[in-house]
């Protein structure tokens, strides 16, 4: 599929800071296939820098299996990723080699705009890593919402595909691999306790039970199937291979299973409980990150990567309190509309007690919730076209996450499809338990997890004919969260929210993230107990007991990046609102959209001057 991508002189030339080419790239030619009015020196250096980009993107990915199984190819099909600290200094040293061959080997005057701006991002991408390297070691590995015990079955599952014996047979060796792995988790684990890094308390009693339940149920016990082992033999069984063969290969995995899989997870479970020991002896264990060594300049370089943003976090504090009393103020007007005359801490509290807003916490009830998740996907998906110019072609399901993750797993999620098509766009929800589940919300997160959110970012980028992959497949957390934010909003302006409480839902969904702001920093910077955050959550959201809790505890544990919500979403709104002004009736939003989105997941200041140049050229189709 062809995707048309967005350039501008004046906006590369500003980013790379150096003057604008001549010869202004046909802001109406795909790039793909052609380049427009570029002359025929600068069309050959293109070639020349994209080749240059698919040889860095092939080096970084061939230092991760994973990576290269979750691109669907079967490259090192039998190994798992490097979880040392040397392999993340492997993966810096190469991006820092690559940024030198790429100031030797072009020049960047001589090379179309959109060239120069796939330079500006390489560029970008290894500043951010040097940052992310810097602070490796701050990082707790085990976090509240997800964690790397947890994470290898999911791959297993929903990414290692088994279409030969052979392999079934690399199947197997990653079983076996998964001791290896798990015994590096543990040393990490080890050593970042011995310098003070330790996960908060909170963390350790949820992760050592979904921990423990990977190695339980057959054939680690006499109960129903792991469900890794129930993947392995539902893809053997699906083989053209002869019964001995498919004999050999359950025989196999299960001794795989029962042996290196189930020793390395049983080394991880020692190390968590030693951990777990120390993280329960130290007062102030559930703080922020402030309490770390150098925490203070941990947090501000988690909010340079988060929001791409110089904004300190007393900035994004204020910010966060403004969008909050923006919001409530919303609210009062649709209590005022359906006629509820109390506060609006009454209103929360009317949500979530009364069962008209819940489902019944059944698998009834759960197969419910799927149903209209769905269907407001649906309804996406049929009113697009009028609001978006280009759509992605892979498919967007809609599932539960599995029953044994569903502690540590996030509310919602969305995983990327498989570029060759092999594994759809899948939208998570967390139904673990429905008595924490509001009707009024499922609208909004739906929008923003599944469509137009998530799917049609991030599916639409891996599709880009042209873009190099390291732009197709990379990404920005304030460009992605933003969207997905502002695509709750869209959901609004596309006629959907029909019924009052639901838009009330969506409204209380934006708020959770004008809240994030504000409890972020909180936590990190004004040092906020997790009972302050808690009890600041329970006075100004609509979120469950339950959710709340969760969100406070994915905060403290992953500082930061919940403030690329809300900063990339107003971002985007201040861009549209700017385009609006200036370009009146030739505003279109379809080409607004082609343009947010189509230079794949960006910094929010390259956004800024793709959409200024947009403005510049006087608006109209942006490819």
């Amino acid at each position: 599929m062809r995707r048309l991508l967005v350039s501008s002189a004046a906006a590369v030339a500003l980013m790379a800071g150096l003057p604008a080419a001549a010869s202004a790239q046909d802001p109406h030619a795909g790039h793909a296939g052609h380049a427009g009015h570029a002359a025929p020196a600068a069309q050959s250096e293109d070639a020349r820098l994209a080749a240059f980009f698919e040889q860095a993107f092939q080096e970084r990915i061939a230092l991760s299996p994973q990576q290269m199984t979750s691109l669907g190819l079967k490259t090192d099909y039998d190994r798992l990723d490097d979880a040392t600290d040397a392999a993340a200094a492997r993966a810096l040293a190469l991006a820092e080699r690559q940024l030198l061959q790429l100031n030797d080997q072009f020049n960047p005057r001589t090379l179309s705009d959109e060239s120069r701006l796939s330079w500006r991002l390489f560029e970008y991408g290894v500043e951010q890593a040097r940052l992310q390297n810097r602070w490796r070691d701050w990082g707790y590995q085990f976090a509240a919402n997800g964690n790397p015990t947890t994470g290898l079955p999911v791959f297993m599952i929903n990414n290692h595909r088994v279409t030969s014996v052979s392999d079934a047979e690399a199947y197997v060796a990653r079983l076996v691999e998964a001791e290896r792995v798990m015994g590096e988790i543990s040393t990490t684990l080890r050593a970042r306790a011995a310098a003070g890094v330790i996960s908060p308390v909170f963390v350790f009693e949820p992760t050592l039970a979904n921990t423990a339940a990977i190695i339980s149920g057959a054939p680690f016990d006499d109960s129903a199937d792991n469900p890794v082992w129930a993947d392995f033999q539902r893809k053997v069984g699906a083989l053209e291979a002869d019964a001995a063969t498919k004999a050999r290969l359950l025989a196999e995995g299960r001794a795989a299973l029962t042996g290196p899989w189930r020793r390395g997870y049983e080394g991880v479970l020692t190390a968590l409980t030693e951990v777990g020991a120390q993280a329960a002896a130290m007062p102030d264990n559930a703080g922020g990150v402030w309490r770390l060594p150098q925490g203070e300049e941990f947090y501000n370089a988690r909010l340079r990567l988060s929001t791409t943003t110089d904004l300190t976090a007393d900035q994004i504090h204020e910010i966060g309190l403004a969008e909050v009393a923006r919001l409530q103020g919303e609210m009062q007007t649709i209590m005022t509309q359906v006629g509820f005359t109390g506060s609006l801490q009454e209103m929360f509290a009317f949500l979530k007690t009364d069962p008209r807003f819940q489902y019944p916490n059944t698998p009834e009830g759960k197969e419910q919730y799927l149903t209209d998740a769905r269907a407001f996907v649906a309804q996406v998906m049929a009113a697009a076209p009028q609001w978006f110019s280009d759509l992605p072609e892979s498919a967007l399901e809609v599932r539960a996450v599995e029953p044994w993750r569903e502690a540590t797993a996030s509310i919602a999620f969305y995983n990327s499809p498989a570029p060759d098509g092999s594994r759809p766009g899948i939208y998570y929800v967390n139904l673990s338990d429905m008595t924490q589940v509001l009707k009024p919300q499922i609208e909004g997160i739906s929008y923003h997890e599944g469509a137009p959110g998530h799917h049609f970012q991030i599916a639409y980028a891996q599709e880009m004919e042209g873009l190099p992959r390291f732009r197709r497949f990379g990404g920005y957390g304030a460009y992605a969260e933003g969207w997905g934010l502002y695509s709750e909003r869209l959901g609004k302006e596309m006629g959907f929210y029909e019924d009052p409480y639901s838009d009330f839902g969506r409204l209380s969904t934006e708020l959770w993230r004008a809240v994030r702001l504000v409890t972020d920093t909180g936590l990190h910077a004004k040092r906020w107990t997790r009972e302050q955050a808690i009890e600041y959550f329970r006075q100004n959201s609509l979120l469950s007991e339950r959710d709340i809790v969760k969100e406070v505890e994915r905060y403290l544990t992953n500082p930061g990046q919940a403030t690329s919500y809300k900063i990339g979403e107003l971002k985007i709104m201040e861009l549209r609102a700017r385009a609006q002004a200036a370009l009146g009736d030739r505003f279109d939003i379809r080409d607004f959209h082609a343009v947010v989105l189509g230079s794949g997941s960006v910094p929010l200041d390259v956004l800024e001057d793709q959409v200024d140049a947009w403005i510049a050229a006087g608006g109209g189709a942006a490819g």
